[in-house]
């Protein structure tokens, strides 16, 4: 069992910049990825970015060239840098964790952008 605590968040206007962090821990081991999904009020949850423990990452194509995801495996956590936000980036964003079939999921952050 893998336990995700997210921290960060908040409310922010257009075109400013927010970040969010989540550390693991419980039974952590290598080869595992890490990543953000979101949640927008009546829609479905989506990705956002994961990351390897190998530090490949992969994007949403509404994240590219606004959003960085990095890991400090040390920390055995996950950060999100978001920039450029806009009012649509609005949701509650979750840490997930997935390493041998196992998934794990944060309690969520909300992140407000306001227009």
């Amino acid at each position: 069992q893998v336990q995700l605590v997210e921290s960060g968040g908040g409310l922010v206007q257009a075109g400013g910049s927010l970040g969010l962090s989540c550390a693991a821990s419980g039974s952590i081991f290598s080869g595992n990825v890490m990543g953000w999904y979101r949640q927008a009020p009546g829609k479905l949850r989506e990705l956002v970015a994961t990351i390897t423990s190998g530090g490949t990452t992969n994007y949403a194509d509404s994240a590219k060239g606004r959003f960085i995801i990095s890991r400090d495996n040390a920390k055995n956590t996950v950060y999100l840098q978001m920039n450029s936000l806009k009012p649509e980036d609005t949701a509650v964003y979750y840490c997930t964790w997935t390493g041998r079939g196992l998934v794990s999921w944060g309690q969520g952050t909300q992140v407000t952008v306001s227009s």
